[in-house]
């Protein structure tokens, strides 16, 4: 059954609002190019869409060119505002973009983990509020949450988790209660996965697994260019998977012993120490709520400075951890491609993904690349502020135009 004239306008006007966010301003001819359209439909959706407030003239594309067909186009960026977070076990990281996503107001807040639930929440709440009040005066349209844990695939909240705050739960509710903006939460490195495919490592890959190595350990999995989650929202916690090497088998409510024991944060600090590596500025958060590098990532780079046998048996050692847990993925996936993203991963860097990857050829007959992720801990922010994006595109840019 074809699309009524209506939906047909909207799918338009959302495509061209998508390619105008992504590589605007262009012009009226451009449109037409990318998106196939005829030059009237075209003209008719720059028209529709100046007029909803959404898109206005921002230049002309050259200096020998004048008129109508000249005009660049550009998003009203400031038409509403977006929100991101990426909440860890003891702190809150919060962004405040615009609708192309550039970056108006961001804040880091330690949050100690003796701190009472309700407290915590306050807290959290309140910073996100000065960053939408120093941003400016656009409302907030859309907010994101990246958290760890499991996100029910049918309601969208985030579920109980064992060992993880409870206050994180109350966040979600809080935020959905006080603030005049539609919430929505996903896994941290399933953000992580987002952002490193359409601005870090894998832009030229749509089916690529994302290993989080950090203080928690995950995988993500891009497959055809979307995200799997799972039929529970499970998809990628492989802090659970058996592996040998630790001194147990995980349990359902306690991933020590699985894959987690042996390159989580605190598995690579034990092994940094047992090598005699000194990992310098261990901590997450230096005075006034300074971000400082984890310890785990601070130890490999103490490893790739040093140069000498201990920093080489380290990350030998470590390339062997972190391949026995990819190994796995790559043989029930076959992904092509192995990010290594996460605070470790990025301090990793090349020399530690290269190491993975011949260690995985090694492992498995599949042929796999592996790649060091291109934005460290800051994926999951950035993931979130395209969630958010994605998040007011369905509100902003419906057929209806309105917020």
């Amino acid at each position: 059954m074809p699309a009524s004239p209506s939906t047909a306008r909207a799918i338009n006007d959302r495509l061209a609002l998508r390619l105008l966010q992504q590589d605007g301003p262009l012009t009226a001819g451009q449109l037409k190019t990318l998106t196939g359209l005829s030059r009237p439909t075209v003209a008719d959706l720059v028209d529709r869409l100046q007029a909803a407030g959404l898109v206005r003239v921002v230049g002309e594309s050259g200096s020998q060119r004048r008129g109508p067909n000249a005009r660049l186009y550009g998003i009203v960026a400031d038409r509403a505002h977006l929100a991101a977070l990426d909440v860890r076990t003891d702190s809150v990281a919060v962004v405040v973009a615009d609708l192309l996503g550039v970056t108006l107001a961001e804040a880091t807040l330690p949050i100690r983990g003796d701190t009472p639930a309700r407290p915590a929440v306050e807290q959290a709440v309140a910073a996100v509020e000065r960053a939408a009040r120093s941003a400016g005066t656009a409302p907030l349209h859309s907010v994101a949450i990246g958290a760890p844990g499991l996100i029910d695939p049918a309601s969208g909240e985030l579920r109980p988790t064992a060992g993880l705050p409870a206050w994180h739960r109350d966040l979600v509710k809080e935020l959905q209660r006080r603030l005049p903006a539609s919430v929505v939460v996903e896994n941290e490195t399933n953000l992580a996965a987002v952002a490193e495919h359409r601005t870090g490592a894998a832009l030229d890959r749509d089916t690529f697994a994302l290993l989080w190595l950090g203080h928690g350990i995950g995988a993500a999995l891009m497959l055809d260019g979307a995200l799997r989650r799972g039929a529970s929202g499970g998809a990628g916690e492989i802090g659970f998977l058996p592996v040998p090497g630790t001194a147990g088998v995980p349990a359902a409510v306690n991933c020590e012993g699985g894959f987690h024991s042996l390159a989580g944060s605190a598995a690579v600090l034990g092994l940094a120490a047992a090598h005699g590596i000194e990992a310098r500025g261990a901590g997450t958060h230096g005075p006034a709520g300074a971000e400082r590098e984890p310890g785990a990532a601070s130890a490999v780079r103490a490893a790739l400075a040093d140069g000498g046998p201990r920093g080489e048996a380290f990350l030998s050692e470590l390339a062997d951890r972190v391949a026995l847990g990819a190994a796995s993925v790559v043989a029930v996936l076959d992904p092509g491609c192995v990010v290594l993203a996460g605070e470790v991963g990025r301090a990793g860097g090349d020399d530690l993904a290269a190491r993975v990857e011949e260690r995985l050829a090694r492992l498995s007959p599949l042929p796999t690349e592996v790649r060091a992720g291109a934005l460290g801990g800051g994926a999951v922010l950035r993931g979130a502020v395209l969630a958010a994006r994605e998040a007011a595109q369905d509100a902003l840019f419906a057929p209806e135009g309105a917020l």
